[in-house]
């Protein structure tokens, strides 16, 4: 079986925003494991003040994110690239448990391996409140779909 997840390095413009929107899609799916698959089974992480260290603690993590943000939506941007890494800007809108409403803002480098698997992952994220009523990613849980705006076109 290959453990190949294309598209892989070096990475142009267009394979680049594809590698952006796979990813994208991935996280929207708030499936951990299926997610962590797409990182190396050795893949070091820093997001905000945690560290991950392998795709057992990236699953871990992302278990444990996914039940605190709750009604999770995600859009990422490509912002540079070049042979085999890749920087995105994002926001997700998620709420907590108590109902209160939050879009967080991020910047993420990533590197990747010859297979187009992530080896390294660096996030900063911060959180603003924000009204349910000001929310502006309203798509059914799951996959953006193509027609919805992205960063740029929402002015985020």
């Amino acid at each position: 079986m290959s453990t190949q997840r294309p598209p892989l390095p070096p990475f142009t413009r267009e394979s680049a925003i594809e590698k952006v929107r796979l990813a994208e899609d991935g996280w929207n799916s708030r499936d951990p494991a299926k997610v962590a698959l797409a990182y190396t089974a050795e893949t070091r992480w820093r997001n905000r003040a945690e560290f991950a260290n392998g795709r057992k603690q990236v699953e871990e993590f992302l278990t444990r994110k996914w039940n605190r943000e709750l009604d999770y939506r995600l859009i990422k941007e490509l912002w540079a690239y070049t042979d085999n890494r890749i920087a995105v800007r994002y926001a997700y809108e998620w709420h907590d448990d108590s109902g209160n409403w939050f879009r967080s803002y991020g910047n993420e480098n990533w590197e990747f391996d010859a297979d187009g698997l992530m080896q390294r992952r660096f996030a900063c994220i911060n959180d603003s409140p924000i009204k349910e009523t000001d929310r502006l990613f309203r798509w059914p849980l799951g996959r953006r779909p193509d027609d919805h705006p992205g960063l740029s076109d929402l002015g985020l």
